[in-house]
């Protein structure tokens, strides 16, 4: 069964998977045995969706209804893919501006981003399928409604994502203290696109590989790093700064 964020039972979850519900995550109870549940794990592994095996306690303090072991959050909003999202971008008349996350993890984090890619005019918003902050409510109450407004896309691997934009004639930026660049010294008046990184380990040392350049924020004080979201707030606005100028 169902209501408006969440599906419970095995069958349930199996069902919503097989007719493409936007599903976020899947708890599943530790030791879960049965013919039903090797299936659900199957299409799980088939279709790329997040996962955790859980103590049963979890899942109790998750729903009240009967979950038979499983509980599926649900995405409030409808996620782009990728080569749809950039196409349509394109296809505008505006300077494409993209912005990646590599597995945020804290939804209010992910919120608070989503509210200011939306007031800086970002195009899109990428993450990964797996190990990414899902929507929740709390996102969409910290975006103050942002989530609904600014188009997501969803990809197996944040990666190859770069490579996609990078084909499509955008500069990626990965913002990263592992450089002497800072963001002001970039330009932003091209098609760009800005990676942040996971609020304990940042980006992905493949990921900042394969970025075209990378820029860091100043920073005066004892404190060594920003709030990921603040951090966000201070590239984009300097991406609106440049091209208010251009």
């Amino acid at each position: 069964m169902q209501n408006k964020t969440q599906i419970y039972g095995i069958r349930a979850v199996i069902e919503a998977i097989n007719a493409d519900e936007p599903i976020d995550k899947v708890f599943i109870q530790k030791g879960l045995k049965g013919d039903l549940s090797k299936e659900l794990e199957s299409l799980i592994r088939k279709s790329g969706i997040n996962a955790s095996y859980v103590p049963i306690e979890k899942l109790n303090r998750l729903t009240k209804n009967n979950h038979q072991g499983v509980v599926a959050n649900i995405s409030p909003i409808t996620f782009y893919g990728l080569e749809e999202l950039v196409e349509k971008v394109l296809k505008s008349e505006k300077i494409p501006l993209f912005l990646l996350l590599d597995q945020l993890s804290d939804v209010r984090n992910f919120g608070a981003i989503i509210r200011t890619a939306e007031c800086t005019g970002v195009d899109g918003i990428i993450i990964q399928k797996k190990g990414a902050a899902p929507v929740t409510a709390d996102t969409i109450k910290t975006s103050a409604g942002a989530a609904f407004k600014v188009p997501i896309a969803k990809v197996d691997h944040i990666k190859d994502a770069v490579f996609y934009l990078q084909a499509s004639g955008i500069t990626v930026v990965a913002a990263t203290e592992k450089t002497d660049n800072t963001v002001y010294d970039l330009v932003f008046t091209e098609p760009c696109a800005i990676v942040m990184g996971s609020e304990d380990r940042g980006i992905s040392p493949s990921t900042l590989k394969a970025a075209d350049q990378l820029a860091k924020l100043p920073l005066l004080g004892e404190i060594e790093s920003l709030n990921v979201s603040v951090a966000c707030a201070v590239f984009l606005y300097e991406v609106v700064r440049q091209r208010r100028q251009f």
